[in-house]
């Protein structure tokens, strides 16, 4: 996707390398090159084939700390495309931070806009920490005004997009498009959501999180994650085990479907959440 367009040329291939699609192997030797003091950025041309490389990630990448008693860090950055596109058939639409939500030691996070792409994927090269950075196939062609000078997101920040009163709504990665268009209708009807792009999926931002339930007392989460074993469903055991008391509904939480994404278009838009969902949970969780 051009992401790296121009970098071989312009770092040379000392720092640039086009290695073989093996992924358990380019990716075993990032761990290694943090090891030794690198910091080293590792592409998946798509979030799918890393699982190829979940050896790596689970028992290297994430535990390497701690099972060499302190001795290494591992400064690493995972980063690639990862969720539904426009007709990539199952095996190029996965969503994959479920499955590495539950690796001890690994840092997630999901971009959504140019500018906390950029912030985010900074912060994540200067980390201490394995660090995987989540990108939307989708949301490649967003164009934005970013600063020249210095900035850097946080790792563990939520990000306010639209402040509000009636109800919280948690989402991140390609889905906080699709919460904002539904947002436009529910103004209309005369709702004010609170939107929050959670931006960290791990560990998750409950001050800003908590903060907002505690003023809307009403939480959609919206994800393009599986619903079984999904971001939303660890998202909202975290909420009731830290905000129950100030729930005034049931958490609701819209999902992909848990069946392999179809090739075909209708189809695979039926397998994900749409905007005029967003709208009923709302209305449903507001009555």
């Amino acid at each position: 996707y051009k992401v790296t367009k121009g970098m071989a040329e312009k770092y040379g291939d000392l720092r640039v390398l086009d290695t073989p699609i093996a992924e358990n192997s380019f990716t075993g030797m990032g761990v290694g090159a943090a090891m030794t003091g690198l910091r080293p950025v590792i592409e998946g041309m798509n979030m799918g084939f890393l699982l190829l490389a979940f050896n790596q990630i689970s028992n290297n990448c994430g535990m390497l700390h701690y099972t060499s008693g302190g001795q290494f860090t591992i400064p690493v950055v995972i980063r690639g495309p990862g969720g539904v596109g426009r007709q990539l058939g199952a095996e190029h639409s996965q969503r994959l931070e479920s499955y590495f939500q539950s690796v001890p030691g690994l840092q997630m996070v999901a971009c959504s806009t140019p500018y906390n792409a950029k912030g985010l994927m900074k912060a994540a090269i200067r980390s201490e920490n394995p660090v995987i950075l989540f990108e939307h196939v989708l949301l490649y062609n967003l164009k934005e005004k970013i600063p020249d000078e210095e900035y850097v997101c946080c790792l563990e920040e939520a990000e306010m997009v639209r402040p509000g009163a009636d109800v919280t709504i948690l989402t991140y990665s390609r889905m906080r498009y699709h919460v904002m268009q539904a947002a436009k209708t529910l103004v209309n009807k005369g709702y004010d959501p609170e939107i929050i792009d959670i931006r960290s999926l791990k560990p998750f931002d409950l001050h800003t999180i908590g903060n907002s339930i505690k003023k809307t007392h009403r939480v959609l989460i919206v994800e393009e994650c599986m619903r079984t074993g999904g971001i939303g469903a660890s998202l909202r055991a975290a909420i009731i085990e830290n905000f129950w008391d100030y729930l005034d509904a049931p958490i609701m939480c819209l999902s992909s479907q848990d069946v392999p994404t179809p090739y075909a278009g209708t189809l695979e838009d039926w397998t994900v959440v749409q905007p005029p969902q967003i709208v009923s949970a709302v209305e449903q969780i507001c009555q």
